[in-house]
């Protein structure tokens, strides 16, 4: 009797399944935007799974992800690179909107010495600069090490406000000196 109640609901959760999950799928129709952009997305974040991830993390507060991404084939001429800046499906921005001539829109800094190692990235979005910025201080005890993304806006009383990533972010700044303006 025991195992005939267990093939019976074995047999009415296939039924059940197969007349409820179509169902949804039709009323529902094709993945939504957010739901398709989840999938096709490196995980944590904004970047495309056939894009090169230069810098990724997800921040303390806000609970956002800063991304800067790139095309594979990125060169001084070709490729593009984007700074984005949100959540998967729900990017607030996204910097240059035009891929094309990208990569004249970012300037590269990058100082190395023993125990020092500052990087950035830097680019201005009507009036606003923002730094994406990668730093790691071993003089200091412990070491400190501090990634995020910075925004200073000229004129104004709060002069700078700081993101900091929440985890050590995903990044591969190779190459960037060669394909980006440098700066000072």
């Amino acid at each position: 009797m025991r195992k005939m109640r267990l093939v019976f609901a074995s047999a009415l959760l296939i039924v059940c399944a197969l007349v409820v999950i179509p169902n949804s799928r039709t009323t529902a129709g094709p993945l939504s935007a957010p739901a398709q952009a989840k999938t096709t997305l490196q995980p944590n974040t904004l970047c495309a799974r056939n894009e090169r991830v230069i810098f990724s993390c997800p921040l303390r507060r806000p609970a956002k992800i800063v991304s800067v991404c790139a095309a594979k084939n990125l060169t001084r001429e070709t490729g593009y690179l984007q700074y984005r800046f949100g959540l998967p499906g729900k990017i607030e921005l996204e910097f240059p909107k035009e891929r094309q001539g990208s990569q004249a829109k970012f300037e590269y800094t990058h100082y190395f010495r023993a125990q020092f190692d500052l990087t950035e990235i830097n680019f201005t979005v009507d009036g606003v600069n923002y730094s994406v910025f990668d730093d790691y201080n071993g003089e200091e005890k412990p070491a400190v090490s501090l990634e995020g993304v910075s925004i200073n806006k000229p004129g104004t009383a709060e002069k700078e406000t700081r993101y900091v990533c929440r985890t050590r972010p995903k990044s591969d700044f190779t190459d960037l000196q060669a394909v980006l303006e440098s700066g000072p």
